[in-house]
C-alpha cells in the first residue's frame, strides 16, 4: 500500500491496542533516514529488524527516487542539442522517468549558468539545452521572453534501454544517442540532474493544453518517480507513467487513488523499500481487484470524495482470465470507477503463460510450440469489445506509442460519470522476443497491422453504437490492410509476427508463415471488419 503523508497514526487504522501498537506515529523520515540508506547500501534486508512498516504492508510513497541503477546498464543516452525539437516523445515513452524534459526563459537560464565556476561543467549543463521554434521562436515573434528547452537524463534512474533513441530515431530527429559509460559520466549526468532539479518550474505559458504530450513538462504530472524494478523498456511503465501524468495535470496529485491487481506492476512497483508512485494505491489479487475497488469507491463517496479519481490496474488475469467476472459486475455496477488493463497477451509475472489475451498461434508456456501442438489453439478474447456490450460504460483501446490518442482515452474515460475500461498493448520484450528498446516500435506495429486496433467508445456521442465508436487514430480506416505508399508493402499481421519471437516456430526455413499464422491473420482482419462495421465504415 503506498502513503502519501508523512507520518501515518497507527491508532486511526486499527482497534486501540489491538496489534501492540497502540498510539505509535510511523515516522516517514526515519523510514528514508534509516531504512533506505541501509537497503541502498545492499544489507537492509540482513540487518533491519521487522518493522511496523512491513508488518503492515507500508512503503511510503516515492521511495523509488532513492534507488540507485546506474551500475545496470554499459551505456546512456547522449543529448544532441542541435536536433532537438522539443517534441517530448523521449520523456513521454521512458518508462523509467530517467529522462526528464524542461522549459526555462532565457533570462532565468542565463542566471542559473553564471553560478556555475567550472567552465567545463557548465559548458556541459549549456549544452543539455536546445533553442527550438516550439519553446523559442514562436513565443519571441509574440514578443514574450523565449525559452530553452531542456533534455536531462537521471543516471540513478535510466537501465539503458535506449527506447528514447528508437523513438527519437523513428521520428527523424536524431537527438539521442547511447554512448559508454566512462568514469566520468555518471558524476557529471548526476550534477546535471541536479541542476534540472535547481532550475523553477516550466512556466505554464509553454505547455500548450492542447498539445497533450507537454504534460509532462508539468511537475503536477510527475506522479512515478521511477526506481521500480520493471525490465528494461517495460511497456507497462511507460503506460503507468502517462496515465499518472494526464491524471495529475487534470486533477491533482490528491485527487487520484489507484487499486492494483496482482501482476508484474506490482512486483515492480512495491519491491521494498521502493515505491515509485506518488498517489495512494493499494493492491490485491488478480481475482478481485475489481471488487476491491467498488469497495474502496463506496467508502469514498460515503465520505463525500465523490469526485476523487479512483483507477483499477490489472494485466491479463485480472481483466480477460480469472478476474473477468469481478470486472464484469464493476462495468454493469454504473460505479465511478476507471480500469486500466495492461494487455501484454501473457501472464508475464508467471514466467509468461497463456491467457485468454494470447493470440492464436503465440508461443508461451502452457501452450508451447511442438510437433503436436502448434501454439495457443484459442483465439484471442477482445475485452473491449466485451466492455462495450455492458450498459452505460467508456471503452478505449489505445497504445503508449499514439500519445495524442493514448491520453484522449485516459481524459475521457475519467471525465466520464460512470464505468470505464482503457485496455493498453503494452509490449513484454521477455515474452515477446523482442528488444528492450522496442516497445513502442512493436505497439505501434501492432496498431498498423490491425493486431490491436486503436479506438474510442463513448455514450455520450449518441445512442447507436455507430455514433460512438470512432477509430481516428488507425491508419487507412477505411482498407483491410495498410499499404506503405513509396515501396507498396502491405502491413498486415504476418508482418506483426515476423517481429515477435514469439511466433517464431510458425515460420519455416524460407520464411513462409503456417496454416495457423494463416488463420490468425484471418481473425485479426475479422476483428477489424467487425469494429469497422459498427463505426459504420462497412
Amino acid at each position: 500500500m503506498g502513503v502519501t503523508t508523512n507520518e501515518l497514526d497507527i491508532s486511526k487504522i486499527s482497534e486501540s491496542g489491538k496489534n501492540g501498537y497502540d498510539n505509535q506515529i510511523i515516522d516517514v523520515d526515519d523510514f528514508f533516514d534509516r531504512i533506505l540508506e541501509q537497503y541502498n547500501d545492499g544489507i537492509g534486508s540482513g540487518t533491519l529488524p521487522a518493522d511496523v512498516q512491513v508488518s503492515r504492508s507500508i512503503v511510503p510513497a516515492g521511495t523509488g527516487a532513492y534507488r540507485d541503477f546506474s551500475y545496470l546498464a554499459p551505456e546512456v543516452p547522449e543529448f544532441i542539442n542541435e536536433n532537438c525539437v522539443g517534441c517530448m516523445t523521449c520523456v513521454t515513452q521512458c518508462p523509467d522517468t530517467a529522462i526528464l524534459g524542461k522549459v526555462v526563459d532565457n533570462n532565468e537560464l542565463e542566471n542559473a549558468l553564471a553560478n556555475i565556476e567550472d567552465e567545463a561543467e557548465r559548458k556541459f549543463m549549456h549544452n543539455q539545452f536546445a533553442v527550438t521554434n516550439k519553446f523559442h521562436k514562436v513565443p519571441e515573434r509574440k514578443g514574450e521572453v523565449p525559452g530553452q528547452f531542456g533534455i536531462f537524463i537521471d543516471p540513478t534512474k535510466c537501465k539503458g534501454c535506449a527506447e528514447c533513441v528508437e523513438a527519437c530515431e523513428d521520428l527523424g530527429y536524431d537527438a539521442l544517442k547511447m554512448i559508454e559509460k566512462e568514469d566520468t559520466t555518471v558524476p557529471i549526468y548526476q550534477k546535471s540532474i541536479d541542476f534540472f532539479r535547481s532550475l523553477p518550474s516550466t512556466p505554464h505559458r509553454f505547455i500548450n493544453e492542447k498539445v497533450l504530450v507537454d504534460m509532462m513538462l508539468a511537475e503536477e504530472s510527475l506522479l512515478y518517480v521511477g526506481g521500480a524494478g520493471s525490465c528494461a523498456g517495460c511497456g507497462e511503465a511507460t503506460a503507468l507513467r502517462m496515465m499518472l501524468a494526464a491524471l495529475g495535470f487534470a486533477y491533482g496529485r490528491e485527487n487520484i487513488g489507484l487499486v492494483a491487481a496482482t501482476g508484474c506492476n506490482t512486483v515492480y512497483g512495491s519491491t521494498y523499500p521502493y515505491n515509485p508512485y506518488l498517489v495512494p494505491w493499494t493492491n490485491s489479487l488478480f481475482e478481485n481487484v475489481a471488487a476491491d475497488a467498488m469497495g474502496v469507491r463506496m467508502r469514498w463517496d460515503q465520505i463525500g470524495w465523490t469526485d476523487k479519481q479512483l483507477w483499477t490496474i490489472g494485466g491479463d488475469g485480472a481483466m480477460f482470465d480469472i478476474g473477468f467476472q469481478s470486472l464484469s459486475r464493476m462495468l454493469a455496477s454504473g460505479m465511478n470507477i476507471k480500469s486500466l488493463v495492461l494487455d501484454t497477451q501473457v501472464y508475464s509475472n508467471t514466467g509468461g503463460q497463456a491467457s485468454t489475451s494470447s493470440f492464436h498461434g503465440q508461443n508461451a508456456k502452457m501452450s508451447a510450440h511442438g510437433v503436436a501442438v502448434a501454439g495457443k489453439k484459442e483465439h484471442r478474447k477482445e475485452i473491449g469489445r466485451i466492455a462495450m456490450m455492458h450498459p452505460n460504460v467508456f471503452v478505449a483501446q489505445t497504445v503508449a506509442a499514439v500519445p495524442n490518442h493514448f491520453y484522449k482515452a485516459i481524459l475521457d474515460a475519467a471525465s466520464f460519470d460512470g464505468p470505464a475500461l482503457v485496455n493498453v498493448y503494452t509490449t513484454c520484450q521477455p515474452e515477446h522476443g523482442v528488444g528492450d528498446n522496442m516497445s513502442r516500435h512493436q505497439s505501434k506495429l501492432a496498431v498498423d497491422s490491425r493486431a490491436f486496433p486503436l479506438f474510442i467508445y463513448d455514450p455520450r456521442q449518441g445512442d447507436t453504437i455507430r455514433q460512438r465508436l470512432s477509430l481516428q487514430g488507425n491508419p487507412a480506416q477505411k482498407d483491410d490492410w495498410v499499404t506503405i505508399r513509396k515501396t507498396g508493402e502491405v502491413i498486415d499481421f504476418i508482418t506483426f509476427a515476423r517481429t515477435e519471437g514469439s511466433f517464431a516456430k510458425q515460420f519455416d526455413a524460407e520464411g513462409n508463415p503456417s496454416d495457423v499464422l494463416l488463420e490468425t491473420k484471418a481473425d485479426r482482419l475479422a476483428n477489424w471488419h467487425l469494429l469497422q462495421e459498427m463505426a459504420g465504415f462497412r
